[in-house]
């Protein structure tokens, strides 16, 4: 390997560690290597194997370099372009993971419409398969069909997948149906262990699921003689903590209160596919949801996730962010009527078509039309609440649009810890953002962007938000290792190119 290749190599592992906030300790830790060692690594002054290459993308949660997959892993955005015509948004990526799920329930054949082609979602589909749950691609690639085996082997669990997908624990419900024991690996790689799912367990215990956390994995075990006597109210108002107490009521041959649960759009999903399984849950779009379960369940079902609001404020913010005309087809109004009174009242020019139904024949979408506007810092801050609240997945991109707005604006990402220090890195762009403490940033605008290389943030929405100011700004960018994106969105660089942005995918090696 060259000397070359080395430092390039190098750069993208020391970008990579610090991005996850590691040092150069933290990363030998986990290697079982010295911390010399890994510095070596990062100057290029050391040779290294595929295996240590992939080892590393495995500790940081990071494709440091891809080989033999089709999947892109470095973006080039020549910026300042308007964009212009239409855009479908996708179906829900929360969603189609939660179904992926829930469709261990069922014994019989599930299909799901219009799935988001998505990294978490092939993730998803190694681990079902390997497990002995026959899934296929029809209808030109568009829809996916799911055949559970008789018994799932668990033994055989693709644990490298398992590993890099959080919707895991989502497993933990249907499961406790399915067998008296089983283990699986940490949700997501964490290392945070039974902290991480503890309000999970504090519903599913009331079904008779204990867990033990140890050496990577959860070993569950099931008391078949346990049942939620009372109703089950869930210390946070989460979503796939919600989502995983209804995939266990769904199976208990009984009727379960759950309180406190969350209404958001991915749980509403989810709800409408437990009642085409003939599960009956009244309350869906409330906090208190009655579920009528059903100890067996052995149908066909052909069912259409709705679309996806949160890759709707994507799309939105584009248009935005870089003064374009742009209209947004199928947009789940339901779902960001906050989001567009707290535009409004910052000066977007936005109209939209009368409410239409989508496929599912539950959820309610319009078509949004965005113009070109003058825009002023919001008056309040802006920070998320449970639904019906602004949505915790949107409020990253407030941090471009109100770097794109004449005043100050308070940004408070109360829920996650580290999140909000993402955002900063919009200033590599041009822009003024101050990190008040982790939760908090101040955002100055306006801003005149302009283009940069850099590292792709490792958190989802942050990562896009970039992205987004990297079309804003004149000249021409470079976002490096961009998995984390494709983790959540389908094609989003071609399907930004079809509306006017100018963006290609490459690799370094």
């Amino acid at each position: 390997m060259s000397d070359d290749y080395l430092a390039r190599i190098g750069k993208l592992i020391r970008d990579a560690r610090q991005h996850r906030g590691w040092t150069q300790t933290q990363l030998a830790e986990a290697l079982g290597t010295s911390q010399s060692a890994v510095n070596r690594i990062e100057r290029g002054n050391q040779n290294i194997s595929l295996e240590m290459i992939a080892r590393i993308g495995e500790a940081l949660d990071s494709e440091i370099v891809s080989l033999g997959y089709s999947g892109p892993m470095h973006l080039r955005v020549v910026g300042g372009r308007r964009l212009s015509g239409a855009i479908d948004v996708k179906t829900s990526k929360n969603a189609c993971v939660a179904l992926l799920c829930a469709s261990l329930l069922n014994k019989g054949r599930t299909v799901l419409r219009r799935v988001a082609r998505i990294e978490e979602v092939f993730r998803l589909l190694e681990v079902l398969n390997s497990i002995g749950v026959r899934t296929r691609w029809v209808n030109d690639g568009v829809d996916l069909e799911i055949v559970p085996p008789a018994q799932l082997e668990m033994e055989a669990i693709d644990a490298d997948a398992a590993r890099r997908t959080r919707s895991i624990i989502m497993f933990l419900g249907p499961l406790l149906h399915r067998m008296e024991q089983f283990t699986l690996p940490y949700a997501g790689g964490c290392d945070l262990g039974t902290r991480t799912i503890e309000p999970h367990m504090i519903a599913l215990r009331r079904f008779g699921l204990e867990i033990a956390a140890t050496e990577g994995l959860y070993h569950a075990q099931v008391d078949r003689s346990v049942s939620p006597g009372r109703p089950i109210v869930l210390t946070e108002r989460g979503d796939t903590v919600t989502e995983n107490a209804l995939l266990a009521a769904a199976r208990h041959d009984g009727t379960t209160v759950i309180r406190n649960a969350s209404s958001n759009y991915m749980v509403q999903d989810l709800c409408f596919f437990l009642e085409a399984l003939g599960v009956r849950v009244d309350g869906i779009g409330t906090t208190t949801l009655t579920v009528h379960g059903v100890p067996q369940i052995d149908v066909d079902v052909d069912y259409s996730p709705s679309e996806d609001p949160v890759e709707a404020m994507s799309l939105l913010a584009a248009a935005v962010v870089t003064e374009s005309e742009l209209t947004i087809r199928r947009v789940p109004i339901e779902f960001l009527e906050i989001e567009l009174a707290v535009l409004e009242e910052m000066g977007v020019d936005c109209d939209r078509t009368p409410e239409y139904a989508a496929d599912n024949a539950r959820t309610r979408l319009v078509d949004l039309t965005v113009r070109p506007s003058k825009l002023e810092a919001p008056i309040d801050k802006i920070h998320p609440m449970p639904f019906p609240g602004l949505n915790i997945d949107n409020v990253p991109f407030f941090a471009a649009i109100a770097a794109s707005a004449h005043g100050q604006t308070l940004i408070h990402d109360w829920v996650y810890d580290n999140r909000a220090i993402y955002l900063t890195d919009l200033n590599r762009l041009g822009g003024r953002l101050q990190l008040l403490d982790p939760h908090r940033v101040l955002v100055e605008g306006p801003t005149r962007w302009r283009a940069a290389e850099m590292m792709c943030p490792p958190a989802l929405r942050p990562a896009v938000v970039v992205l987004l100011a990297m079309m804003a700004a004149e000249g021409t960018s470079v976002l490096r290792n961009v998995y984390v994106i494709n983790r959540g969105y389908e094609e989003l660089a071609e399907r930004l190119n079809s509306v006017g942005a100018q963006i290609e995918i490459f690799r370094d090696i």
